[in-house]
């Protein structure tokens, strides 16, 4: 009788394993997946509170309620990135490829509809929004994810042209050069350095010789500092930047009004919601210099602790593309961990006055509805990416381009294969997770699907499969 009912036990005990298997997919996330995830949810929480901070006393001041506006708009905006979160983080790997050109196709006619009269919306100067009233969308922001995808596409089925300049230049750099091109018209320097940034990080992720990209890194600052002689706004900005002080009550005031604040705040601040500066002082307080409010409420160590979520968010990241399965999808990481991180930066050094002033936000904190809800949608991909997700891309032969040969669909198309284990619930066995382990393909140099030869040892997937297969399933 005993033994029937540690038999009954044991039974029960098996049954409610094996019915959930998401709770223990959750529980085996890797590192970096938990670290990104963390990271994310904590930026969003401050960026909550200081958005609420810097905006409550100018809108109560002004009428505007309760002072909450800016707040409510920024859970809305939340709320909705988290779902695209959410659901690109189970499969967004697997559908990216679907939605490339489609994406890159919307974004560059939105971006040309901003010039559209009564479709384009201009604000202090810039026209970069379209719609109307609170309905309002910024397609530079879509663009930039667009771009990422693109490049990560083409790279991986073409992983030899990042050492040809010349066959990189026909694909990638016309699209590229033609985006910030159109965002330069805006004008929108800040998003335009963010683009570039980015995909000179997955070039250099690609093995892109550093020869050639200090070429192209110094053909772009040209062009940068033509625009920026040519352009009386752009000028204004770099000159103002050299001395803002001898520019304080004009192009140099913001700049001058945001390193006021951070000094004010000192090493510990002068305590939450009691800042000044925010009052009438610095402009746009909730969005482009909510540092500066934070530096001054909360001090250095504030600074401090929103710069180590950046930190955790672009060390997990690259842990992420070291880790991935294809080259596709480390290239998707890497694009995506440069996205956000260089925005970050480029924000903090134009509050901090080592950069001129840009309008980039700051990621995940500042409010913006657009850069919310794309950022949020582009983390989530990072997460997939995190989670084992497996993208692979054919790649193309030369040979085969340069002869105009039409390649079968199943060589010239991009192969997706989801690793769906324990974390959507569909495995059972740990016998499964192990098949899959072993097929999923490594990528190597080449970008080619295959075993990873990398002497460091990132072939472990195909010596590990067993349980760490299972864990990196993606979701």
């Amino acid at each position: 009788m005993r033994a029937r009912f540690a038999n009954a036990g044991l039974g029960r005990r098996a049954g409610s394993s094996a019915a959930h298997p998401r709770a223990r997919a959750v529980r085996e996330r890797p590192l970096e997946h938990r670290m990104l995830m963390t990271a994310t949810m904590c930026l969003l929480a401050f960026g909550a509170v200081m958005v609420y901070s810097a905006s409550s006393a100018t809108s109560l001041l002004q009428g505007e309620g309760y002072g909450d506006s800016f707040l409510v708009k920024f859970v809305v905006y939340g709320a909705i990135g988290l779902v695209a979160m959410q659901v690109l983080a189970r499969d967004g790997v697997a559908k990216a490829h679907r939605i490339t050109p489609p994406l890159l196709v919307t974004s560059f006619v939105l971006v040309l509809a901003v010039h559209v009269p009564h479709v384009g919306v201009t604000v202090n100067g810039a026209q970069r929004w379209i719609g109307r009233g609170p309905l309002q969308f910024e397609p530079s922001e879509l663009m930039k994810l667009a771009l990422v995808l693109y490049v990560a596409t083409l790279l991986a089925k073409r992983p030899r042209c990042v050492h040809d300049l010349r066959e990189l230049a026909r694909p990638l750099l016309l699209v590229v050069g033609s985006a910030c091109l159109l965002v330069f018209t805006q004008p929108d320097l800040g998003t335009a350095m963010v683009i570039a940034f980015t995909v000179a990080a997955m070039l250099i992720a690609a093995g892109m010789p550093p020869r050639k990209l200090a070429l192209l890194a110094g053909s772009a600052l040209g062009l940068v500092l033509m625009y920026a002689l040519v352009q009386p706004y752009a000028r204004a900005r770099l000159t103002s930047f050299i001395d803002p002080w001898a520019h304080a009550s004009s192009s140099g005031f913001q700049a001058v009004q945001g390193q006021i604040a951070i000094g004010s705040g000192g090493l510990f601040g002068v305590g939450p919601g009691q800042s000044v500066q925010k009052i009438f002082y610095l402009p746009e307080a909730p969005t482009d210099f909510i540092l500066a409010v934070i530096g001054e409420e909360l001090g250095v160590v504030g600074v401090f602790a929103l710069l180590f979520l950046y930190g955790l968010i672009a060390y997990a990241g690259l842990r992420a593309a070291k880790a991935a399965r294809s080259l596709y999808s480390a290239l998707i990481a890497v694009g995506v961990t440069s996205l956000i991180v260089s925005q970050a930066v480029l924000n903090t050094f134009a509050v901090l006055g080592l950069a001129p002033l840009t309008g980039v936000p700051l990621p995940l904190v500042s409010y913006g509805s657009s850069s919310m809800v794309v950022t949020l949608a582009a983390m989530g991909l990072l997460l997939n990416v995190a989670a084992g997700a497996t993208g692979h891309v054919r790649a193309v032969s030369p040979a085969r381009r340069r002869a105009g040969a039409r390649a079968p669909t199943s060589r010239r198309a991009v192969l997706v294969q989801p690793a769906t284990g324990a974390a959507r619930g569909r495995a059972s066995s740990a016998r499964a997770d192990d098949v899959r382990a072993r097929e999923a393909p490594r990528w190597g140099a080449d970008g080619e699907a295959g075993e990873d030869r990398d002497s460091r040892g990132r072939d472990r997937w195909a010596r590990g499969a067993g349980a760490r297969g299972g864990r990196r399933a993606a979701s």
